[in-house]
């Protein structure tokens, strides 16, 4: 009895060890797991709920079903001009075959480092097989637009058409062909084709930043200071023209009130010459000798006080000095 009894105490020993080990394990919702056997991978269960297990033997592999976001770090990277830039991506990703994750990567730190590297691998490829214009730039939009007196910030009376053939830029010059957009979707495209290897599917890549090396950003403040003095040159240049435009107004304006002025003037003085005329003729025609003493008595006003000195005053013009006469 003593024997069945210390039987019975020993299954339920173990039937207690086998329940407190856990026969059973939960899988909660935005979860999904491995069962590994020795290092063997015997099951894989993707739905969340109760499920068995081989208690001391069976180990469970937890792995997160929700899509995972990965941060990347700014690397510094040549363009196809071999202008350095700085480059930050971030992207997104889940774990999608967990049998091929667990055999290739097995926990989520490794996945990261191994995600980066693909993305990291990818970025400097489409970064160096495009010109910088491509990875800063998502259209032409700028260019293709006309150019207006708001856009130019100017005012009505200056022709901005007229303004913007004045104005080279480089960025007129190099339209983008592709643009910062589609290169990341390139970038996506061939990540895509390296991460399915490891039970992973990348949902998308996005480029988060693209900041200019020291370097670069100098030259691009210079190509700014160019650009900017292109366009107050222009200002200039259409300021001079209009000016010139208007003194030129002005002096044919000039010319013609001053000739019109002229032209009244000499009409007004012949008509006076020809009343004054008119006037000494009807007066010289009514009493000549009185016209002649009075015409001699108005010179004489006028030219003996700018003699300095007079020798005789005997000649026919004094002769209405002395005589009451005029002989």
């Amino acid at each position: 009895m003593k024997k069945v009894l210390t039987t019975l105490v020993i299954i339920a020993a173990v039937a207690v060890a086998v329940l407190v080990m856990g026969p059973f394990y939960v899988i909660d919702e935005g979860e999904q797991a491995v069962v590994v056997r020795f290092g063997q991978l015997v099951a894989v269960n993707t739905n969340a709920g109760l499920h068995l297990k081989v208690p001391f033997i069976d180990e469970v592999v937890r792995y997160p079903k929700r899509i995972m976001a990965l941060d990347g770090e700014q690397k510094s990277m040549p363009t196809r001009e071999k202008q350095y830039i700085w480059v930050d991506v971030t992207a997104r990703w889940r774990i999608s075959d967990p049998k091929k994750f667990y055999e290739s990567i097995s926990t989520i730190n490794a996945a990261y480092s191994r995600l980066a590297e693909v993305i990291d691998s990818e970025v400097r490829t489409v970064v160096a097989e495009n010109y910088l214009r491509e990875t800063v730039r998502n259209s032409n939009i700028l260019l293709e637009e006309p150019a207006t007196a708001d856009s130019l910030g100017i005012g009505d009376a200056i022709d901005p058409e007229q303004i913007s053939t004045l104005i080279q830029s480089e960025a007129s010059r190099d339209p983008i062909q592709r643009g910062r957009r589609e290169l990341a979707e390139e970038i996506l495209t061939r990540a895509r084709r390296m991460v399915p290897e490891y039970g992973i599917e990348l949902i998308d890549v996005v480029v988060r930043q693209i900041r200019y090396s020291d370097e670069l950003t100098q030259s691009v403040y210079n190509r700014m200071i160019k650009e900017r003095n292109q366009i107050a040159q222009a200002f200039r240049s259409e300021g001079e023209g209009k000016k010139a435009e208007w003194m030129g107004r002005m002096d044919n304006e000039l010319r013609s009130i001053q000739s019109a002025a002229y032209e009244r003037s000499e009409t007004i003085r012949g008509i006076a010459d020809a009343e004054a005329t008119r006037i000494y003729a009807d007066a010289y025609n009514r009493d000549r000798s009185f016209f002649d003493f009075w015409r001699a008595v108005e010179s004489y006003r006028s030219t003996v006080p700018g003699l300095g000195k007079t020798l005789s005053t005997d000649m026919e013009y004094f002769r209405y000095l002395y005589s009451p006469q005029g002989r």
